[in-house]
């Protein structure tokens, strides 16, 4: 059986087992649907959610949401890593409120960027970003910084430009901690997206699950958990993909090293 065939059958074994598990534990032990509804329950919910069109603009109010803010909040981490990378003086004069701002509870923040953004998208938007700022920022200064000193020595024998440097050979260098960055940043993006549902939405897969939350509705809150999962797995593995295309000198990559069988 081929590598690729097997990431694809182990999980779905897994899978089959966890599910009948679930299902021998709901019927045996007797639990009560509003604790733990059994899988056909939820499979019952996912159906009626988006074969029936229900949940579909929420789903994608929460996706768009959360694709803004995390191109919005990597894209600045990305600069200003670069900008704290590049110069001494500017890390000494806002390195240390960068980090005041990260170790500031965003949830705690969370009713002030409503305030001031508004019940919209935009303070939705924001508080994603904050939420993916600091992985990506903090990468983005270690990978620059780890170049290798022989090749800048060499740039710098050759009369190189500083920004002919930077774009050459310490981004290059710096990929494969700018993509780690970018990888955990996608989780923290839907946490942001939750969060700001939780805080002030009318829509959104947050808004239904506080919704839900109400009624005792155990198997809209497992729907909903299940499809913000799927975005996640599905932009993790489209971040490692674009890992592996974009920067191809590093080889195959695999988020666990593979015994040898």
């Amino acid at each position: 059986m081929s590598n690729r065939l097997k990431a694809i059958v182990y999980p779905l074994i897994t899978a089959v087992v966890l599910l009948a598990l679930w299902t021998i534990s709901v019927r045996v032990f007797q639990i009560p649907d509003y604790l733990i509804p059994p899988p056909s329950a939820v499979l019952g919910t996912l159906k009626s959610g988006y074969i029936d069109g229900q949940y579909w603009p929420h789903f994608f109010f929460t996706l768009t949401n959360t694709v803004v803010g995390y191109a919005v909040g990597c894209g600045l981490a990305l600069i200003l890593g670069a900008v704290v990378a590049e110069s001494r003086t500017f890390e000494r004069f806002f390195f240390p409120y960068i980090v005041a701002l990260q170790a500031t509870p965003k949830v705690a923040i969370a009713p002030l960027i409503l305030v001031w953004f508004g019940y919209g998208m935009a303070s939705k938007v924001v508080l994603i970003a904050l939420m993916t700022f600091f992985p990506v920022f903090i990468n983005t200064i270690t990978g620059l910084r780890q170049t290798n000193p022989a090749l800048l020595d060499l740039m710098r024998v050759c009369s190189a430009s500083r920004l002919h440097v930077f774009l050459n050979v310490k981004l290059p260098s710096a990929a494969g901690h700018l993509f780690a960055g970018l990888q955990i940043s996608v989780v923290l993006a839907l946490i942001g997206a939750v969060v700001s549902e939780f805080v002030s939405s009318s829509r959104g897969l947050g808004y239904l699950i506080q919704s839900a939350t109400v009624n005792l509705d155990v198997a809209t809150m497992f729907a909903c958990i299940f499809s913000l999962v799927a975005i996640g797995v599905t932009s993790t593995r489209l971040i490692g993909l674009l890992h592996q295309k974009l920067v191809f000198w590093e080889g195959p990559r695999s988020s666990l090293t593979h015994p040898q069988e």
